[in-house]
């Protein structure tokens, strides 16, 4: 599909890890983007307007919602909280959503809505592929510090899907799977604990397996993902097409590093989620790095001094 052009664009959670990257590929494309959040230090500002990225501040939990642009053509809606306190987590993650599509369609009459969800909303089930209209679940209640974190997300997707209902809003809500980017990533916690030689956490039920997709994948999956947006809300599973386990990154970390990693099998993590991305490949969309090469990336671009060669 061919790349968005000439959009005028709201990216929500600008500072955090998947949406930041997003919006400067979309600034440099040719779109007018906004990024948006909270920006309580105005220094916070200037890298992002260094690349063409127009700040806004927002504030999803107190429904500070003044400076969403006019004639936005598409919201890219990535923000979310990740609060121990169930009523800060629903705010943010649930009615926040709702209050800022509503915002946002009351200021422009063409607008499509992306809602970043999770498949952290999935009930595990061993290794099998989740499809979008398997059992939700409380997967990340496990993992400590992220008690909310799962069922703020559904709620999330239950009150965006009935804004968007409400309003007639074309909207796509994508799960997204186990980011990652040069810059970014679960995997260089897992590198600082191997450096430390402590014992990286994976779930009993091994191995602890995922379908990682890289910064680069991301920014190209969006117009795949925006083709099914819909009124009623479409939900697409939204991953890499490699399976890979975090046992499998950390042994591929030690081969380039030279570390050693152990693992701590435990029920106090997250259990292997595994989506279906069905969907996305009826579009014609596969991803185009190799969860190796994006290892090797990750580890050159932040800690090049342990890479053997």
């Amino acid at each position: 599909m061919e790349p968005i052009t000439g959009q005028r664009i709201l990216v929500t959670g600008v500072t955090g890890w998947v949406a930041g990257p997003l919006a400067t590929s979309l600034a440099a494309q040719g779109n007018t983007v906004f990024g948006a959040a909270r920006f309580r230090d105005p220094a916070q500002r200037e890298p992002w307007e260094a690349q063409n990225v127009t700040t806004v501040s927002i504030d999803l939990e107190k429904g500070r919602l003044d400076e969403v642009p006019n004639d936005l053509d598409l919201v890219l809606h990535f923000a979310v909280a990740k609060s121990n306190n169930f009523e800060e987590a629903f705010a943010s993650n649930a009615h926040g959503s709702a209050d800022l599509m509503e915002t946002a369609a009351s200021r422009s009459d063409r607008m499509t809505f992306f809602h970043c969800s999770s498949t952290a909303v999935y009930a595990p089930h061993d290794h099998e592929p989740r499809v979008e209209t398997d059992l939700l679940g409380d997967s990340h209640r496990p993992m400590p510090g992220m008690p909310t974190y799962s069922i703020s997300k559904i709620a999330g997707e239950v009150l965006v899907q009935h804004t968007a209902k409400r309003l007639g809003v074309p909207t796509v809500i994508g799960r997204l799977n186990v980011p990652y980017g040069d810059q970014y990533g679960w995997m260089l916690f897992h590198l600082m604990m191997m450096e430390r030689n402590i014992p990286v956490p994976v779930h009993v039920d091994q191995p602890t397996s995922y379908t990682p997709i890289h910064a680069d994948d991301i920014a190209r999956s969006i117009p795949y993902l925006l083709s099914y947006a819909s009124t009623p809300a479409e939900i697409v599973n939204w991953g890499g097409d490699q399976i890979v386990s975090i046992e499998d990154w950390c042994e591929e970390m030690g081969r380039l590093t030279g570390l050693t990693p152990s693992f701590n099998p435990t029920t106090a993590t997250i259990a292997a989620i595994i989506p279906d991305l069905s969907k996305l490949h009826d579009r014609g969309f596969r991803t185009t790095v190799d969860w190796r090469e994006g290892i090797r990336r990750q580890i050159e671009a932040n800690r090049p001094e342990l890479l053997k060669n």
